[in-house]
C-alpha cells in the first residue's frame, strides 16, 4: 500500500522539482549574472545607480549610506551590493570615488564602506538617466519604484566588460576601449566598416587574431609588458588582464621552484604603477629568461569571451560587433523620444506664454472683477479667450485657465511686451531646432557621439597594444637541470627521491619518463617531484613522443613456466598514467631481455637455458629477424624451456 503511495507521488515531485528548478535558472540568468543589452548592467548595478541619482546632490555620499539605501531595492544583502559598487568604483567611468579603494592591479581590497565615498560622474549624469524615457517598476517588496533598464546612450557593457554565472550558461564580455567604441558608433550610422578589439586597464600586449568578434570560441593571448633592463635584470611594468602583482609573483616562484626557469631573486617596487624586478643569476641569457616568463608563468594568460546578454527578457549569445549595432539603434530611439518629449515641452510653453501675452494684453484679467463665482471666472476667461483660439496650438482646458487666474497681480503689473515676444521667439526657434533634429535624426545622433568624444574621451586613449605574438616553444626555452632518481622496490620516480639511484642525464619539467617494470608492464609519466609507476622497476628512461625512430628488443616470459616469447615494437599512442602492459596478459609473467635501439639497427643474442638432458644449453636470436609490429603483438616464440638468462654478443 505504501509503494503505491509513493509511486503515485513520485511524478508529482518530479513536475515540482522541474517547475521550480526553471524559476530558478530562469531568475539567476536575467535577474543575477547575465547584463541587459540596452544599459549594460546586472539588476545589482542598476539598482546602486540607481540610489546614486536618488542621492545626486553635487556632493560625495559615503559607501555604506549609498549601500543602505539600494537595499531598498535589491534583496540579496549588503556584502554583493558593496562588491559591486566597488568594481564599477574601479572602472572610473560611471561614479567617482574617494579615498581607498583599493587596486585590481595589485589585488588590494577597498577600505570599510564607511571609509569611503563615492557619487554620479557627470558622465553617467549625461548618459544614463532620464526620468522621462525611463520604463519603472515595482521593487521586490511593492514600496518603491526602480527601472526595468536605465536609459542608457552609450554601449556601456561594452566598455566595462562583465562575467558572471548562471545556471547552465556564462558570460564573459572584455572591455573595450572608450574613444574607439565612440568612433565606432558614428560609423555604424554613417554605414561604414568598423572593428572592435579588447582595451584593458591593465595595459599589457595582446595578441587578438583569434578574437571571434567575443562569440563562444575565440581567444586572446594577453602579456605582460617586460623589457630588459640589463643583462642580469628584467622589469616588468604592465601586467596582463585579470593578474594581480601577487599572483604573477607567485607564479614566477613556483616556476623558479619546478625547476621551469631560474631566477635569482625578486623584487616588487610596484606603487602608483606596476613595477616587478627579476633578477637573474650569472651567465643566465636575458631573452631566453624573458621568454620563459610568457611560456611558464602568468605574464601570458589566454581569454576566452562568451558574449551573452539579455536582450528581449531572454539571454542571447551575440558578436560584439551586433551588440554595437543593437546599442547604437537603442541610443537613437532614445534620442528621438528626447527630442519628442523636449517639442511637446516646448510647445506647451509656447502655449501658455501665448495664453499669458493674450491674457494680459488684452486686459481679459480686469473682467473678473464682475464674476462671483470661480464658474463664472472660468466662463469669463474662456470667453474672452475665445477670439484668438486660431493663434493656439491646442484647445484652451480649465487647467490652463486656473494657470492664468493664479498669475500674481504684482507680475502682471510688470508685465514686458517686448519680453514676452522675445520669449516666444525664443520658444518657437527652439521648436523648430527640434523637429530639425527629428528630421535629420542620423545627423544628430553622430553629433551627440562625436560631442561625448570630445568631452570624455581626452585620457582615455588605448592601453593595451595590439600584436601578433610569436609562438614561444617551451622545449626551447625550458631548463634542463633537474635531476631525477628511481626507487625500483618502491615503484617511485622523481626529482625528490634523495638517496636513492640516479637516472643518468639531465631534465627539465616538460619532459616525460617511461618505466619499465618486471612484470612486463610500463608507465609514461612526466617528470614531478615523486610520481609512483608500480614496484620492481626494470627500468626508467626519458622519453620522446614525437620520436618514430626507436625501436624496443622485448623477451618476456608468459606467466610461470612459459614459453619465452620475442618481440620488436615502437611505442606510440598512448596516455600518461596510465599502466600498459607488453604481454600476455598472464600471471607471473616476466621480462627476460629489454634493450632500445634505432630502428635500423637490432640486437643479436644468445638465449641460456636451464641445463636439461639432450637440450642445447644456447639459443641464438637475432632481433633483425623478427619485424617491428605494434607494441600489443604477442611476439614469436624463443623456446619452450626454461631461460637461465639472456645475453647480448659483442659487436
Amino acid at each position: 500500500m505504501a509503494s503505491n503511495i509513493l509511486k503515485d507521488h513520485i511524478p508529482h515531485v518530479q513536475d515540482m522539482y522541474r517547475e521550480y528548478f526553471l524559476e530558478y535558472a530562469s531568475y539567476v540568468i536575467t535577474d543575477r549574472a547575465v547584463p541587459h543589452l540596452h544599459d549594460g548592467l546586472k539588476p545589482v548595478q542598476r539598482r546602486i545607480l540607481h540610489a546614486l541619482r536618488e542621492q545626486e546632490d553635487g556632493r560625495f555620499h559615503k559607501v555604506a549610506n549609498i549601500i543602505g539605501q539600494t537595499m531598498k531595492y535589491h534583496p540579496h544583502g549588503d556584502a554583493a551590493i558593496g562588491e559591486a559598487l566597488v568594481g564599477m568604483g574601479q572602472r572610473d567611468l560611471l561614479v567617482d570615488t574617494q579615498g581607498n579603494w583599493g587596486d585590481p592591479v595589485t589585488g588590494d581590497s577597498a577600505a570599510a564602506p564607511r571609509y569611503i565615498e563615492t557619487k554620479l560622474s557627470k558622465f553617467a549624469l549625461d548618459v544614463a538617466f532620464n526620468a522621462a524615457t525611463t520604463v519603472w517598476q515595482r521593487s521586490y517588496d511593492g514600496r518603491n519604484l526602480e527601472p526595468v533598464t536605465l536609459p542608457m546612450k552609450f554601449p556601456l557593457v561594452l566598455a566595462q566588460g562583465t562575467e558572471g554565472i548562471a545556471v547552465g550558461l556564462a558570460t564573459k564580455i572584455l572591455p573595450h576601449n572608450f574613444c574607439e567604441l565612440l568612433k565606432a558608433c558614428i560609423a555604424v550610422l554613417k554605414k561604414e566598416k568598423f572593428t572592435l578589439l579588447p582595451d584593458f586597464p591593465t595595459g599589457g600586449q595582446a595578441d587578438c587574431s583569434g578574437y571571434n568578434d567575443g562569440q563562444s570560441g575565440g581567444k586572446i593571448k594577453v602579456r605582460a609588458k617586460i623589457s630588459v633592463d640589463d643583462n642580469r635584470t628584467l622589469a616588468i611594468t604592465e601586467v596582463p588582464f585579470g593578474v594581480t602583482t601577487a599572483s604573477l609573483i607567485e607564479s614566477i616562484v613556483t616556476a623558479n621552484e619546478k625547476g621551469k626557469i631560474k631566477i635569482k631573486k625578486i623584487e616588487d617596487k610596484t606603487a602608483a604603477k606596476v613595477e616587478i624586478l627579476v633578477h637573474l643569476p650569472q651567465g643566465a641569457d636575458p631573452q631566453k629568461s624573458l621568454d620563459a616568463l610568457y611560456a611558464f608563468t602568468s605574464c601570458e594568460v589566454s581569454i576566452s569571451p562568451n558574449c551573452c546578454v539579455i536582450f528581449e527578457n531572454k539571454p542571447v549569445f551575440i558578436g560584439v560587433s551586433e551588440m554595437l549595432e543593437l546599442s547604437v539603434q537603442h541610443t537613437v530611439a532614445l534620442l528621438r523620444k528626447e527630442l519628442e518629449i523636449r517639442r511637446g515641452d516646448l510647445r506647451e510653453k509656447w502655449h501658455f506664454k501665448s495664453l499669458e501675452q493674450i491674457f494680459i494684453e488684452e486686459k481679459i484679467y480686469r473682467k473678473l472683477e464682475t464674476a462671483e463665482t470661480s464658474e463664472a471666472i472660468y466662463t469669463v476667461v474662456h470667453k474672452g479667450l475665445a477670439p484668438f483660439r486660431s493663434k493656439f496650438l491646442r484647445d484652451v482646458t480649465d487647467e490652463d485657465v486656473k494657470r492664468l487666474i493664479e498669475i500674481p497681480i504684482r507680475r502682471i503689473s510688470r508685465y514686458d511686451a517686448k519680453k514676452a515676444d522675445e520669449e516666444m521667439m525664443a520658444l518657437d526657434k527652439a521648436v523648430k531646432e527640434t523637429e530639425k533634429h527629428l528630421k535629420a535624426l542620423t545627423p544628430y545622433a553622430i553629433a551627440w557621439y562625436e560631442g561625448l568624444l570630445e568631452k570624455y574621451g581626452k585620457g582615455r586613449e588605448r592601453k593595451t597594444k595590439l600584436k601578433r605574438f610569436t609562438a614561444i616553444d617551451a622545449s626551447d626555452v625550458i631548463l634542463s637541470n633537474l635531476k631525477v632518481y628511481i626507487d625500483r622496490e618502491g615503484g617511485f620516480v622523481g626529482t625528490a627521491l634523495r638517496g636513492c639511484e640516479q637516472i643518468e642525464g639531465e631534465f627539465s619539467a616538460l619532459d616525460e619518463l617511461i618505466a619499465f617494470k618486471e612484470d612486463g608492464t610500463f608507465a609514461v609519466v612526466k617528470v614531478t617531484d615523486k610520481a609512483f609507476v608500480g614496484q620492481k622497476i626494470l627500468s626508467v628512461t626519458k622519453f620522446d613522443r614525437s620520436d618514430d625512430s626507436t625501436v624496443y628488443n622485448f623477451i618476456y616470459r608468459d606467466g610461470r613456466g612459459g614459453a619465452a616469447m620475442a618481440k620488436r615494437f615502437q611505442i606510440g599512442g598512448i596516455s600518461r598514467d596510465k599502466q600498459y602492459d607488453l604481454t600476455k596478459g598472464a600471471a607471473m609473467s616476466k621480462v627476460l631481455y629489454l634493450e632500445v635501439q634505432p630502428a635500423n639497427k637490432a640486437d643479436k643474442v644468445v638465449v641460456h637455458l636451464v641445463p636439461q638432458p639432450r637440450i642445447k644449453t644456447e639459443v641464438p636470436l637475432n632481433f633483425e629477424d623478427i619485424p617491428v609490429r605494434p607494441r600489443g603483438t604477442q611476439g614469436i616464440i624463443v623456446t619452450k624451456h626454461a631461460v637461465k638468462k639472456v645475453e647480448r654478443l659483442k659487436k
